[in-house]
């Protein structure tokens, strides 16, 4: 039987992804206004995007444990084995709701077999995870060397991305409120990446011109071997910026492919729209 595998919307794919590939989608949740919305499945970023133009804030809570009851019981009675590649655990609470679901289900079927990953990566940097392992299901790779895989590039993700008003990430507490006031006075954008699951400013740049070329820099000095492997760029309404972006990587590496996204209502609703992500491996699995 193939293995089955599993994402929870923060991995920024898109609904069609899920139905072509026959991944299980989880979603998490977004409040606008007091009403609950399941990320990707009823509701689409763009709404959340006009939301935050307008004035709302939105709020965001992880996967229901009720959910991951749900799934993860109907996966058991069919006897299906799987793997759950999940939200890093160091920004979300849903990594750990999962594995303490996946507890109380196995007291019922002891003979269930789930793996959950945590990725400690996010948005496109998870997706791009999500997208090679469902390839490689697809083709009845053994679940072993699936896992092997999903973990070597969990180790090997880099996250490069630059949000367009640092307010967003100061409200939800990912920069102090001094730094997002000064940031806007001069123009000043900041380069963010992901370490162990967690958000890490790394630099400060101003104008648009110069960011996207540090951007560049940055590819150049952390990743390699572009021309075998897939680069993702998701960004939050921001296609023709994304579209920029993907020239200049695509004129400085030769990548295999550039893929992009939009990012989804839930990372969205914290970085705002604007953001531009760039996501690619620091070195190739063997």
């Amino acid at each position: 039987m193939q293995v089955k595998i599993l994402a929870d919307s923060a991995c920024d794919l898109p609904k069609s992804f899920y139905e072509e590939h026959n991944v299980t989608l989880i979603p998490l949740n977004v409040y606008i206004n007091g009403e609950e919305f399941e990320d990707v499945k009823s509701i689409d970023s763009k709404t959340v995007y006009d939301a935050i133009r307008s004035g709302i804030v939105p709020k965001t809570s992880q996967v229901s444990p009720l959910l991951f009851e749900k799934i993860f019981t109907s996966m058991a009675e069919k006897k299906e084995d799987g793997i759950y590649i999940a939200f890093s655990s160091q920004l979300s609470g849903t990594y750990s709701t999962a594995v303490m679901i996946l507890d109380q289900v196995k007291e019922k079927y002891p003979d269930f077999h789930l793996t959950i990953i945590d990725t400690k990566c996010a948005s496109l940097g998870q997706g791009l995870i999500v997208m090679e392992a469902a390839r490689l299901a697809a083709a009845n790779v053994p679940k072993e060397e699936i896992v092997k895989d999903v973990k070597f590039r969990c180790g090997h993700m880099e996250h490069l991305f630059t949000v367009e008003d640092l307010d967003y990430l100061a409200k939800g507490g990912r920069l102090s409120k001094a730094s997002a006031f000064l940031g806007g006075l001069l123009n000043i954008k900041p380069i963010l990446n992901v370490e162990d699951g967690k958000l890490v400013p790394i630099e400060k740049i101003r104008g648009k011109k110069k960011l996207f070329r540090r951007l560049i820099e940055l590819m150049k000095e952390r990743g390699s071997d572009f021309e075998h492997q897939i680069v993702g760029i998701s960004h939050a309404d921001s296609e023709m910026t994304a579209l920029e972006v993907k020239a200049m990587i695509e004129e400085e590496f030769q990548p295999k492919e550039v893929y992009i996204s939009s990012i989804g209502s839930v990372i969205g609703s914290h970085t705002g729209a604007g953001t531009i992500s760039i996501f690619f491996l620091n070195e190739l699995p063997k």
